[in-house]
């Protein structure tokens, strides 16, 4: 089972590398306007906020990926990152839209729970 929260867990840090390319390097190119439903006009006037929000989807992934690499320490570096993802998602899903619920928040809610099993 250790296998299975360790995959999950890269994965959810893979979706945040992934969120770090989208909102930092992708924003304002038609596929980056296009998965967020932005105008050419607004995802120029907001680059710079994505581009933040890019970089702490990064260093979400960088405590995964550190939790996974530690060893024994691990667990607890994993369970606090887990969680700062869950209140993210929640609070996401809460103020922009449902779906961030089910991308962010759900994964990194299950895989918190397998983490915790494995304990």
């Amino acid at each position: 089972m250790k296998i299975a929260a360790d995959i999950l867990v890269g994965l959810v840090a893979a979706l945040h590398l992934w969120f770090l390319v989208l909102e930092m390097f992708l924003w304002t190119k038609p596929y980056g306007r296009r998965v967020f439903g932005l105008t050419e006009e607004k995802a120029q006037l907001t680059k710079v906020l994505a581009m933040n929000q890019g970089l702490y989807n990064g260093f979400l992934a960088a405590g995964l990926v550190w939790g996974l690499v530690a060893g024994g320490e691990g667990h607890v570096i994993k369970v606090f990152f887990l969680g700062c993802v869950i209140v993210a998602g929640i609070f996401g899903g809460a103020t922009v839209g449902r779906k961030i619920l089910w991308v962010q928040a759900v994964p990194a809610a299950v895989a918190l729970g397998l983490v915790c099993a494995t304990a």
